[in-house]
């Protein structure tokens, strides 16, 4: 059985598919009755699982009437995309940063779940068992060819 914040996750990805202004607008409270859990735990779902890194924007507006809003950011067409996988990576990249990077390319199906999985457990802190910077420089350089050498295959 899925958790919560799981089922919250993908209500959310439902509602912003089936959006025609390519965001969506909640309210905490009127989506923590319909799930029946804490506002809190909206809060959670929306801070680790709509970042910027993972490719959304959250925009929020408190108060009476406040509004949380999230939207997509499409990557560019694929013809762009080795740009953008470059200026993204940089010399140096964090996990967090990869993986992020690497989610949002599952999301938008440029890769395949296989392809991520295998990009993750390459660019792993766990696999790649050398000291900070050095880490994150090997990761970037990594996680670049194998990037570009998955994009070229269309």
């Amino acid at each position: 059985m899925r958790n919560i914040s799981d089922m919250i996750e993908q209500h959310l990805k439902v509602l912003l598919v089936n959006s025609h202004e390519g965001y969506v607008e909640i309210q905490r409270n009127d989506l923590a009755q319909q799930f029946s859990c804490v506002p809190s735990q909206i809060n959670y779902v929306i801070s680790t699982r709509f970042t910027l890194e993972k490719g959304y924007v959250v925009e929020s507006k408190r108060g009476g009437g406040g509004y949380i809003r999230i939207q997509r950011i499409q990557l560019p067409a694929q013809h762009v995309i080795h740009a953008h996988v470059c200026d993204t990576i940089g010399t140096h990249i964090g996990q967090d940063a990869a993986e992020g990077l690497i989610y949002q390319m599952e999301e938008s199906n440029t890769i395949s779940r296989r392809e991520a999985q295998l990009l993750r457990a390459a660019i792993s802190r766990d696999n790649l068992y050398i000291k900070l910077p050095y880490r994150d420089e090997l990761r970037a350089r990594l996680l670049r060819a194998m990037l570009i050498a998955l994009l070229g295959k269309s």
